[in-house]
């Protein structure tokens, strides 16, 4: 059904302004990854548009936020609407030119009801909501930029995966085009909606699907690992948890426990630390390397190391987290027989 929905959309799209015509798409997320807990009824699906050369410039001391402008004389001359007043790219613009199309084409989607809810502030994506009785899909499509340039400068201390996955992985995925999300900086003192961020969903998905040390890791006959479970237990953990304390603990997201759990993989790199049955001993591992992060407030971007994903001015909720995740721990998960 969302592939119906989606393939429709990009057509129209692609059809409607010429802009948009080299369109295509990206799986991302934890259905894409393999990784999705509970019902598939959220999907993330990148809508990604490749450009040439572009120019980013930092716009603060994360690194993962940019402001991008155009190299002279770009190919894109049809991107030249959506440029700011300072020759940058609007992101605001775009994602505002992409969602008029998606609203005038979701009236001509015969056999399923598709509606496009309301704009969230700051958010890079253009979220709709499908009927389909007795629940209702929701569908996050984010605009992406593909650039075919080398990573930027940010990026030269992280993917620590020489002992997890090899230096050859690693080579090959510095190899891969950067994507730029159209998503606000919420640090910028007037929010004008021209700043874009890194996004590494390509490789996230790459390292998950292909998680072993040793190549066969998981496949049919080769050895199971439990690393893929010990993330959906967390995530779920997460989950259930933010739907206790929904106000205390809105800062979290499922991104937090992935990046634990990259860095975990690093911590402990051969699948031996991963034995299937394990399970529990390795959940406790990464759990409570999870709750040190928690504990100082430092979870590093895996692919960023400088920015940091956990704000020290957001130490009380660090600090609330931390507390609910160890009543957990200590009393046997009472919140998953819940």
């Amino acid at each position: 059904l969302v592939n119906q929905v989606v393939s429709q959309l990009i057509q129209a799209v692609r059809g409607t302004d010429s802009a948009f015509s080299s369109l295509g798409r990206l799986g991302a997320g934890s259905y894409y990854e393999r990784v999705k807990i509970s019902e598939p009824n959220e999907f993330d699906i990148m809508l990604v548009m490749p450009v040439a050369r572009l120019q980013l410039d930092e716009c603060d001391d994360t690194g993962a936020y940019y402001y991008l402008t155009f190299k002279r004389n770009p190919r894109e001359k049809y991107l030249n609407k959506f440029l700011d007043e300072e020759g940058k790219l609007s992101a605001f613009k775009m994602l505002q030119g992409l969602r008029e199309i998606i609203k005038k084409e979701v009236k001509n989607i015969k056999n399923v009801e598709v509606t496009v809810k309301r704009k969230k502030p700051g958010s890079p994506a253009i979220t709709l909501q499908i009927k389909k009785p007795p629940a209702d899909i929701s569908v996050d499509i984010i605009l992406a930029l593909e650039v075919q340039q080398s990573w930027p400068p940010s990026t030269q201390d992280g993917l620590n995966i020489e002992q997890w996955l090899g230096r050859k992985v690693k080579r090959e995925f510095r190899y891969k085009p950067i994507y730029l999300v159209a998503k606000q900086n919420k640090k910028e003192k007037v929010l004008r909606g021209n700043t874009w961020r890194l996004s590494f969903s390509h490789i996230e998905k790459a390292m998950l699907n292909n998680h072993g040390s040793i190549k066969t890791c998981c496949e049919s006959d080769g050895v199971k690992c439990c690393r893929k479970d010990c993330l959906k237990l967390l995530k779920y953990l997460l989950e259930r948890l933010k739907m206790k304390h929904a106000k205390e603990l809105e800062k979290f997201c499922s991104y937090h426990v992935k990046t634990a759990f990259f860095h975990s993989c690093v911590i402990w790199p051969s699948d031996t630390d991963w034995q299937y049955e394990n399970l529990e001993h390795c959940f406790q591992k990464y759990l409570e390397y999870f709750l040190s992060c928690l504990q100082d407030s430092q979870l590093p971007h895996f692919f960023i190391p400088r920015h940091n994903l956990l704000s020290l001015d957001d130490k009380a909720s660090n600090h609330f987290l931390s507390r609910q995740i160890n009543y957990e721990l200590n009393n046997g998960f009472p919140i998953f027989h819940q």
